[in-house]
């Protein structure tokens, strides 16, 4: 259940989120779920690209629902000298600014951190790309498999001789925009401190070479290249209390072989190892070498699809998939916060927001303008919103030209 009225961690934390997709929209959904009041700034007549991506439930993307959950939306234009002053007006009332634009972008706008830092010295900058404000590579754009080839991380999944394989989540986005959430974190504790806000530089290649540090210091230390090795760990075969194992399986000849006496034997003797144990498991099924496996303390669990893990009991028990309901007369289960605080809990405050649902809201509580000042905006092409989803126009598109091509 959803509890618009939690008070997170972060309750009182204002942040204004120009990030679009998926790297810092989930940053950025991190910091609601604890309990900051996230204002997404998006822009007209559109918003956010990821409204736009399937599968939906009526107008709604269940792409966007999932990691816009909870947030406000405003739609400002700031390629309009109005709408970048508002801009400027809310950043000095925010405590992080975030965005995920190609290097410069801001700057241009004349919305960067030198700018808005000059009018709120307290602010949080928090600048997501796809390979950092600096280097050679810093004005290329950048998407999640992009940078997961070139991180290295799918030149080591899959399987031996295979080719390379991207891992079945947008691994690349998600890492980056955790680490963006991290550091805004601690820019907002040392700023307890000094008084004194800063800019954070979040690279997704440099997050995929940090979450690789094994990989890279097994390199160095040996010069031999990592592989792709399948599901089996690098260091340690198997992966588990060897000696229970054996017993339990009924192998126990295997304990005092040579060839198998510790973990980097095991590893180096695998490929002899590996069909011996392989050929014991199928004795029994999975269900009983579970309970068995179980029964002497061994570390095990099933290989779930998605269905099964939904329906795992211990993912249950967390309460890590919950039913949030949608104004629109729909509902739809998502993953919840993993971080449970016993004192003050975060949690998914609600649905996402429709295109510019709280322009007038944002504006009048943050800024102080009047009813009539912000008709005045929206009257000047400024300020937007609510606007309908962007998906029925696209539907609408898609009909006419299927209409278009039958009458060719």
């Amino acid at each position: 259940m959803t509890n618009p009225n939690h008070r997170g961690p972060l309750a009182g934390l204002t942040v204004l989120d120009l990030t679009w997709v998926l790297s810092g929209p989930f940053a950025s959904m991190v910091l609601s779920d604890l309990g900051a009041d996230v204002i997404k700034v998006e822009r007209p007549p559109h918003g956010d690209v990821a409204r736009t991506t399937g599968p939906y439930i009526g107008d709604w993307s269940t792409y966007f629902f999932s990691i816009n959950r909870g947030k406000k939306s405003i739609c400002l234009d700031l390629k309009k000298l109005e709408g970048r002053d508002l801009f400027v007006r809310l950043a000095e009332k925010a405590d992080v600014v975030m965005e995920n634009y190609t290097p410069g972008t801001m700057v241009e706008l004349g919305l960067g951190y030198g700018t808005l830092s000059h009018w709120n010295p307290r602010l949080i900058y928090a600048a997501t790309s796809g390979f950092g404000q600096t280097g050679p590579d810093r004005d290329r754009p950048a998407l999640d498999i992009i940078v997961q080839g070139m991180g290295g991380i799918m030149s080591i999944t899959g399987e031996p001789g295979g080719p390379p394989v991207r891992p079945g989540i947008s691994q690349g986005d998600i890492t980056a925009g955790l680490y963006t959430a991290i550091g805004i974190l601690a820019a907002l504790q040392e700023r307890e401190r000094s008084g004194k806000g800063q800019m954070l530089d979040i690279s997704m290649l440099d997050c995929q070479i940090a979450i690789l540090e094994n990989a890279f210091a097994r390199y160095f230390a040996t010069g031999e290249v990592p592989k792709p090795i399948g599901t089996r760990h690098p260091l340690a075969t198997p992966f588990q209390a060897f000696e229970l194992f054996c017993a339990t399986i009924g192998r126990p000849d295997l304990i005092d072989d040579p060839r198998f006496d510790t973990p980097g034997l095991r590893t180096k003797h695998h490929a002899a190892l590996e069909p011996v144990l392989n050929e014991a498991l199928r004795q029994k099924t999975k269900a009983d070498w579970l309970l068995e496996f179980d029964a002497i303390g061994l570390p095990c669990g099933p290989l779930n699809d998605i269905p099964s893990a939904a329906k795992h009991p211990q993912v249950k028990a967390r309460e890590m998939l919950i039913e949030i309901e949608h104004p629109d007369g729909f509902s739809l289960k998502i993953a919840d916060t993993p971080i449970k605080l016993d004192r003050t809990p975060g949690g998914i405050k609600g649905p996402p927001p429709a295109l510019g649902e709280h322009t007038d809201e944002v504006l009048s509580r943050l800024l102080g303008l009047s009813a009539e000042e912000i008709v005045s905006f929206r009257d000047a092409g400024v300020v937007f919103g609510p606007l309908p989803s962007p998906v029925g126009r696209i539907r609408e598109h898609e009909a006419s030209l299927a209409k278009a091509s039958e009458t060719a």
